[in-house]
């Protein structure tokens, strides 16, 4: 049987980017639904269910981070790719502190778009080899329900937290370089000197720790961040 396709919410009130869009996703093999301002993509995330939203940053009404903020204040998890023509370092930080998955300037490359929509719904819906728990000591990590245990007590993580834990487990005992690991959670860099690495770092540790599984994540200064048991 033939696997559904996957449903994509677009929200962009540029008619020219939309249709364009629209159309491409078509030949994909997407269904898509397009609306053209954030009280609309609103109204329609929560009518409907979709597997992943792209949304444009500065539309009329509400804008795109007002719309992901709502989306996962009200818990929401579906995976959010942003488009938007401000590429300073700030801005994108604004985009993924709002919840979004992915940023994506404009102007874009179709191809790009496209590869960041797989990457998102790999996570997402991810192959059958994927579907298997990832243990480290006593940490089990699934990637297919996204959920963590410690000794058997759930924890419970955020998006990019997960992603982050997920991606030093498969790669156990490796030491990551923050280059690697921008690029396989965000997709880009921000820079030499962003923190923000370390800020999820930091939240990840707390909430390890929290849940007693202390000194997992180990800081390799100059280099990058790996984990072994404890």
């Amino acid at each position: 049987m033939a696997a559904m396709p996957h449903r994509v919410l677009l929200a962009d009130d540029d008619r020219a980017i939309r249709e364009s869009l629209v159309r491409a996703l078509d030949l994909e093999g997407y269904h898509v639904t397009e609306v053209t301002d954030g009280v609309s993509a609103l109204a329609t995330a929560r009518r409907d269910a979709f597997d992943v939203l792209i949304l444009d940053v500065m539309m009329p009404g509400v804008d795109g981070l007002g719309v992901c903020r709502v989306l996962r204040a009200e818990g929401d998890p579906t995976p959010i790719l942003m488009l938007t023509a401000r590429v300073e370092t700030p801005d994108r930080v604004a985009g993924l502190d709002a919840g979004a998955d992915d940023y994506l300037p404009k102007p874009f490359e179709l191809d790009e778009l496209l590869a960041r929509l797989r990457a998102l719904l790999r996570r997402t819906f991810p192959e059958p080899d994927a579907r298997r728990t990832l243990r480290l000591g006593e940490l089990a990590v699934d990637p297919a329900a996204r959920r963590v245990w410690w000794q058997g007590t759930e924890i419970t993580l955020a998006k990019t937290e997960f992603d982050l834990l997920e991606l030093l487990v498969r790669n156990a005992g490796i030491v990551l370089d923050r280059s690697t690991i921008y690029q396989r959670i965000w997709g880009y860099e921000f820079g030499a000197d962003s923190k923000n690495l370390a800020v999820y770092i930091g939240y990840l540790r707390r909430k390890l720790e929290q849940a007693g599984a202390t000194g997992l994540i180990h800081t390799v200064r100059g280099v990058g961040y790996s984990v072994r048991p404890a």
